[in-house]
């Protein structure tokens, strides 16, 4: 490619995508191309756009190459040391598919968020499996607690059949919570669909009330939550409710 870089009288003009004596164009546009690797473009995606804004071919093997350079950042990420006590801590799997050698397979992705003493959010890690169970979670807690990790107050988990087991063999005085966007979930699963709206609105006022007291006078038969269940049901979300208020 020839290039015809402009000139001033001082010679104090700099090219930025392409820098005086640069042979690769490609390295210049390292942020882009991680950057567009990041949303999820392919890398036959990555050289089109390339080819379009610049008039470049790149090449899929140098845009691997390029892409791989961030892989020993990421490796730092995942090992760096954490805090020793966490206030409260979110764990929960999102689960997607994606194609690998040919096929489409399902995964599951593992995120740790935590809040620390000072109120702050972090990410504290992510892991990718096949499918989300207690004994890969269980690993998840041990890299916790290999990070650096001694105590975490409340764990907020969507009571996984032996998620809570897991959590009090590694971190044995941590509080397991039900996370209330799991109990919102569960508990619509049983509403007609033009009647969770107004359902929502009533459960509201139970799982955000201040006292248990408080919860419970929400709970009056003139409600539509005690119109439409029985008692039964009624009870089990109460126990769900204390546990949470924990």
């Amino acid at each position: 490619m020839k290039l015809e870089t402009p000139q001033d009288r001082d010679s104090s003009f700099e090219p930025k995508i392409i820098e005086k004596r640069q042979r690769i164009l490609a390295d210049s546009l390292e942020d882009q191309i991680i950057a567009l690797y990041g949303m999820g473009s392919s890398m036959r995606d990555i050289s089109a756009h390339i080819k379009e804004m610049y008039d470049a071919e790149v090449s899929t093997e140098v845009i691997i190459d390029i892409t791989d350079r961030i892989i020993p950042k990421v490796k730092e990420w995942q090992n760096r040391p954490l805090e020793d006590i966490y206030c409260i801590v979110w764990l929960d799997a999102m689960h997607f598919k994606v194609r690998e050698d040919g096929k489409v397979k399902h995964k599951a992705l593992y995120n740790v968020l935590g809040i620390n003493k000072k109120g702050k959010k972090e990410l504290l890690g992510m892991y990718l499996s096949e499918s989300e169970g207690a004994n890969f979670w269980l690993q998840v807690l041990s890299d916790l607690q290999h990070r650096g990790v001694k105590d975490i107050l409340i764990a907020c988990t969507d009571n996984l059949t032996g998620f809570p087991e897991a959590i009090q063999s590694i971190f044995p005085k941590a509080e397991v919570q039900l996370c209330i966007i799991h109990q919102i979930r569960n508990s619509l699963k049983y509403v007609a669909s033009k009647e969770q709206k107004e359902f929502a609105a009533d459960l509201k006022l139970i799982y955000g009330a201040d006292t248990k007291d408080q919860a419970e006078s929400e709970m009056l038969p003139k409600t539509i939550f005690s119109n439409l269940f029985s008692d039964h049901f009624i009870g089990w979300t109460m126990q769900g409710f204390q546990q949470s208020l924990r």
